[in-house]
């Protein structure tokens, strides 16, 4: 008779791990991946923010007008509002290809930037925008996705944790960016910096390292995921997305805020450049700042809305977004300016992990990348429009008119999400959607 102690060996004479110590392993393997996530999203938005400090070069450049730049800014949404649903769509039917659609999106960013750099023509760069913008959006859904499966219960603090990695990026790039472009005189060295073209070039050199390091280590993203959901499948779960009041909310309000932070960065940019006749490093210190004390910001709300509700602190960021935008009017320029665009990085893009969080709570395991892919679908087109819009409003009212447009935005989208229907987290459907049926639900290990 066997014994208790060879009664727990497994027919090869190991002792199997104990579930305390699978559960640790489970919990170091999601921590590794939410690390290596972040990291790359910073990547990401570091090609993303570093963008803006281009701009004001590329229109003296090529000579182009406001309503043209807002057209470049315009473009880059829409291109990244396209993207979304096919990133979305592949998400949930292959989750366990996740390492190769975040690989993709690297490498349209390193092509991205590439033509940007060998750019000539005004039509040169909205081709090369395009395929940027498409690299931007290939990341969230299947990033956010797998998140979501791995902390089911902590959705918003993980989201926002990859978001303050996205945030890091956003606030090194405008001082990298800013000092490749303007040079640096310190202690007798004296550098004139490069020229745009150049800079854009030199964005090559990260995606390509990340596209490599996320083939290499991404190896447990998606497991316990389905092997492949055919696309009949996928409608099935899909559906109901489009008649979910929660996600339709979200999608409206991410959209609009997005309209209004794309609209307001774009031509500050131009402001601090051309009005106020900032230099490239002090330009991108004012656009670091749009993202710096976000870094830890973003983590504390998701934790807080993960415990008390989505909805409070989802008002909070919007009202304050809301009102330190109207603030712009009186603080337009030196030291009141720069402490209004430090406490607007708190809440700027803070509050949409909240927001996606809010979405991904209403819909069930396996459709997470559709219903992420719809929020940033919905603000990439609305946003796609924003920019022109501003670049007309900014001909005529300047800057001032750009800051009362974005502003009444912002205030527009806050309204909506104080009456959007938002369920408690803790009541949220979790059960399989129908695509995982088969395969025990998508990414819940």
């Amino acid at each position: 008779m066997a014994t208790s102690e060879t009664a727990g060996r497994s027919v090869t004479g190991e002792t199997p791990p104990r579930d305390g110590e699978e559960a640790r392993a489970r919990a170091s393997s999601s921590s590794r991946l939410m690390v290596w996530l972040s990291a790359g999203h910073g990547v990401k938005h570091f090609h993303q923010q570093g963008f803006l400090l281009l701009l004001p070069h590329i229109k003296d450049s090529l000579g182009l007008t406001d309503i043209a730049v807002g057209g470049i800014v315009g473009m880059r949404s829409l291109a990244m509002g396209a993207m979304n649903v096919p990133a979305g769509i592949l998400t949930d039917m292959f989750r366990r290809r996740i390492a190769l659609m975040l690989t993709a999106s690297m490498l349209c960013l390193l092509v991205g930037y590439a033509l940007i750099g060998l750019s000539t023509h005004y039509l040169f760069v909205l081709l090369a925008v395009t395929v940027a913008g498409a690299g931007t959006s290939m990341w969230h859904a299947p990033a956010f996705a797998e998140l979501a499966a791995r902390y089911p219960d902590r959705k918003a603090m993980a989201i926002a944790a990859h978001r303050s990695g996205g945030s890091v990026g956003d606030s090194i790039a405008p001082f990298a960016v800013g000092l490749l472009l303007g040079g640096i005189s310190f202690w007798g060295l004296n550098w004139g910096g490069f020229g745009w073209r150049t800079v854009a070039l030199l964005h090559v050199i990260p995606s390509s390292i990340t596209a490599v390091l996320i083939l290499l280590t991404f190896k447990t993203a998606g497991v316990g995921a389905p092997t492949v959901v055919t696309f009949k499948q996928y409608l099935s779960a899909a559906r109901p997305l489009f008649r979910n009041g929660t996600v339709l909310s979200m999608v409206s309000v991410t959209a609009l805020r997005g309209m209004a932070h794309t609209s307001f960065a774009a031509f500050l940019v131009l402001y601090l450049k051309d009005d106020l006749e900032y230099g490239d490093l002090k330009v991108g210190f004012h656009i670091g700042l749009l993202t710096l004390l976000g870094i830890l910001a973003g983590p504390v709300m998701g934790a807080i809305s993960d415990r008390v509700g989505r909805r409070p602190v989802i008002l909070f960021g919007l009202i304050s977004m809301s009102a330190l935008m109207w603030m712009f009017l009186w603080a337009d320029e030196g030291l009141a300016l720069t402490v209004v665009l430090a406490l607007l990085g708190v809440v700027l893009f803070s509050v949409n992990s909240i927001m996606t969080a809010t979405a991904i709570d209403a819909v069930k395991s396996g459709t997470e990348g559709s219903a992420v892919a719809m929020i940033f679908t919905g603000g990439a087109i609305v946003g796609a429009i924003g920019p022109v819009l501003a670049g007309v409003i900014n001909r005529s009212w300047e800057f001032q008119g750009v800051i009362v447009y974005a502003a009444s935005i912002a205030t527009v989208a806050a309204v909506i999400a104080a009456i959007a229907p938002i369920a408690n987290p803790a009541a949220a459907p979790r059960g399989p959607a129908p695509v995982a049926g088969s395969g025990g639900g998508a990414g819940q290990g």
